[in-house]
């Protein structure tokens, strides 16, 4: 992790579970952190957990990722005040509990927003960033075991887990675009996708988390991989990995 000392990391969805582990975990391990969120309090509360001496390396910014304006200013300050983003890892992913045949549209529309549409404009920014510079960054998303395989309903029971696994799925695709386009583009800018089982988050929703929760990752278990995806060295490109609890089924 030598190169990556003092450089910039943005994170969104940083107020909780995956989100925070990977904004912590990346302050001890010497980078400066911007958390990005929309529950600033959750985020002070992550700082205050740090050594006090790396509480000033966390930076808290309120930030609604489906919110393009409140994006790009969030983004413009970010790259004003600190010089540009070095790395991305777009976190920020929604799950909606209801049928995709009878559930309100506008919540379709937020989990496609949020889950697909935030991190195309994220990325956007932090390529652009990454490529006046001329810097080989690296910008991770969070993806699912859902980008790879449709999540069946729990036995006996219709799926409820509806157009959630669909944007996934659109990230694994995604991904493999951005590769393309980043090598196209003649830059050593990597790409990377981390698809997790089931993580133990507040994404899970209740009766999800009682038939899964003898079969669960913790955030750590993500944020470590996220670590080693950028301790590879420079010629050395994860694209895709997955990871899951020993157990799990799907």
């Amino acid at each position: 992790m030598e190169r990556w000392q003092n450089r910039v990391a943005v994170v969104t969805g940083a107020s909780s579970g995956i989100g925070a582990a990977i904004a912590k975990d990346l302050v001890m391990a010497g980078l400066k952190v911007v958390a990005l969120a929309r529950r600033v309090p959750r985020m002070q509360l992550l700082r205050d957990s740090l050594p006090i001496e790396k509480r000033s390396q966390l930076i808290i910014m309120q930030c609604d990722v489906t919110d393009l304006n409140n994006v790009d200013r969030v983004f413009d300050e970010i790259i004003s005040k600190l010089g540009g983003i070095d790395i991305l890892v777009n976190n920020a992913a929604s799950l909606k509990n209801g049928l995709l045949s009878t559930m309100d549209i506008k919540e379709v529309q937020e989990v496609l927003n949020t889950n697909v549409l935030s991190v195309v404009h994220c990325t956007q920014r932090a390529f652009k960033s990454m490529k006046d510079r001329n810097f080989n960054g690296h910008i991770i998303i969070v993806n699912s075991i859902a980008g790879h395989n449709v999540l069946a309903g729990l036995p006996q029971s219709v799926p409820s887990i509806n157009i959630y696994s669909p944007t996934k799925f659109a990230i694994t695709a995604i991904t493999e675009m951005y590769r393309q386009e980043f090598h196209g583009l003649g830059t050593k800018i990597k790409i990377s996708s981390i698809s997790p089982g089931f993580v133990d988050t507040e994404l899970l929703f209740d009766e999800l988390r009682q038939a899964v929760s003898h079969c669960l990752l913790q955030s750590s278990d993500v944020s470590n991989a996220v670590l080693y995806m950028l301790s590879t060295p420079p010629h050395v490109q994860i694209h895709e990995m997955i990871i899951k609890p020993l157990g799990e089924a799907v």
